[in-house]
């Protein structure tokens, strides 16, 4: 979830105080580092769940206030748009209780909140791109109350000059300007977070990006944007474009986006914060009270503020986090690059593929980062984003192959040895990895679905904008029975 701000307009004296404190948030954040003070002996997992709303017709409802207020629970969140809710779900030890203990409660969050949202008018979806959003839907009425988002707007804006260019091909094409950092609401995810000890964290870090593309080939579920049909998964090119600070003036230079794969592996969780020092300007200049120099000398954790308020306006597919909880810090892997839904099953899945994966390929004597370069890891994301399920992605020791075969063949068998080495036992890993081997058998998932509703409405002569508005009727029905999508009917 993100800090809420104060409304402000930020002076030079703002800006140079936040480097200041930044740099010594870093080198505090080194010491605590070298004198191994963070906690690694429960690592735990935890979730994040973006959802869209929509109204009776399945049309977006800008009503997240009166749905908060309605839910009354602090789990709950705005996003950026008023169409959009996050859920962010008590982190937990990956065997606690089972997966059906996990899935039981999140479904009861779920369900109690679309209750909830019903009272006024509004029901949740949970998808990767709303299919009914329009362009007029996402001007700046469509900003949540909440300060930060302003503030945020009015900086990517200051810093940029110009409005946002969003240019997206596929089966269609989209060409269009905002001036605003809105069309970014379209963008709903979902979020696992993996906490490790911080001598763990690199190879964690590094096993997560070498599997981004295939994690985005399997879970695709965003294939149409403002009425046009465009990748798989239209998220990566409209979330990255989205919240763009550079004129094209300053991308020619090379400048690094802000929304970022990164350009090579690492051997340290300081890399990636230090890389956001001395690559990143800093968006919100909001400096803490806190003295983390001083703090530290008397024996006490620093929250490290302005260092983790810099990290969060830098939106890497794998984000690292640092935090405190229980007067204790810990460190973990933020993998930011699924979308939402289509359903709490189709979810669990897809976070039981990829904690058991990275599990294994951490544990492998010879690790894939090694024999794969990160150039490779970056093409896969984006061919993933564009094709989905049938992408051929790039593999060591296979080269270029279709997605079913290199999950089936290869990474499939690693993420149920990665399971087990978790604790996890046969009968709770087969119903979870069995939904990602059936997407791969049937190669089908939720974009598939999405696209194939959308034809055959088109095909009987429906209105472009009523095939998408009677497929998202569909598709709620659907996620609320929590089959996954490669069993959804297409007729």
């Amino acid at each position: 979830m993100g800090r809420d701000v104060p409304a402000l307009v930020f002076t030079r004296e703002d800006r140079r105080r936040y480097r200041i404190k930044m740099q010594e948030c870093l080198e505090v954040f080194a010491q605590m580092l070298r004198e191994s003070r963070f906690e690694a002996e429960r690592p735990q997992v935890g979730l994040e769940i973006e959802l869209n709303l929509v109204d009776d017709r399945a049309e977006p409802a800008m009503r997240n206030t009166e749905v908060l207020e309605a839910i009354a629970d602090p789990a709950w969140d705005t996003e950026l748009g008023r169409f959009n809710l996050e859920i962010n779900v008590p982190p937990r030890r990956l065997t606690e209780g089972g997966p059906d203990a996990w899935e039981s409660a999140i479904r009861a969050s779920l369900n109690h909140a679309d209750e909830r949202a019903r009272s006024v008018g509004a029901h949740l979806i949970m998808v990767g791109i709303l299919p009914t959003l329009r362009q007029e839907h996402v001007g700046e009425s469509a900003l949540s109350e909440n300060a930060r988002y302003r503030l945020l707007n009015d900086q990517v804006f200051a810093a940029r000059g110009e409005d946002l260019r969003l240019d997206i091909d596929g089966p269609d094409r989209l060409r269009t300007y905002a001036d605003t950092i809105t069309p970014e609401a379209a963008c709903t995810s979902t979020q696992f977070h993996l906490q490790v000890s911080p001598q763990e964290f690199p190879r964690y870090w590094n096993a997560a990006q070498a599997i981004a593309g295939v994690q985005v080939a399997l879970a695709a579920n965003s294939p149409f944007l403002f009425g046009k049909e465009l990748w798989h998964e239209t998220r990566i090119p409209l979330f990255e474009q989205a919240t763009d600070t550079r004129p094209q003036e300053i991308k020619v230079q090379g400048v690094r986006p802000r929304v970022w794969f990164g350009e090579r592996w690492i051997n340290s969780v300081f890399d990636l914060f230090e890389e956001n020092l001395r690559y990143f300007p800093a968006l919100l200049p909001l400096c803490d009270e806190e003295d983390p120099v001083r703090t530290l000398e008397r024996g006490d954790i620093p929250e490290l503020g302005e260092l983790t308020l810099h990290n969060g306006t830098i939106y890497r597919w794998n984000r690292p986090v640092y935090a405190v909880a229980n007067g204790t810090p810990h460190v973990r892997v933020e993998n930011r690059c699924l979308p939402a839904g289509p359903t709490v099953a189709d979810t669990l899945a897809n976070g039981a593929f990829y904690y058991g994966l990275t599990r294994a390929l951490v544990d492998e004597e010879r690790p894939v980062w090694s024999r794969m370069s990160f150039q490779a890891a970056e093409d896969n994301l984006h061919t993933a984003a564009r094709n989905g399920i049938d992408a051929e992605l790039y593999w060591p020791g296979m080269g270029e192959v279709p997605v079913p075969e290199l999950v089936l063949r290869r990474l499939l068998p690693l993420a149920h040895r990665g399971l087990e080495l978790t604790g996890m036992d046969d009968a709770w890993r087969e119903p979870l990895l069995g939904v990602i081997e059936q997407r791969c058998v049937t190669a089908r998932n939720g974009a598939v679905w999405q696209k194939e509703i959308f034809h055959r409405l088109t095909e009987s002569h429906a209105d472009p904008h009523e095939a998408l508005r009677r497929m998202t009727e569909l598709y709620v029905d659907y996620m609320h029975l929590n089959a996954p999508a490669h069993t959804w009917p297409t007729d």
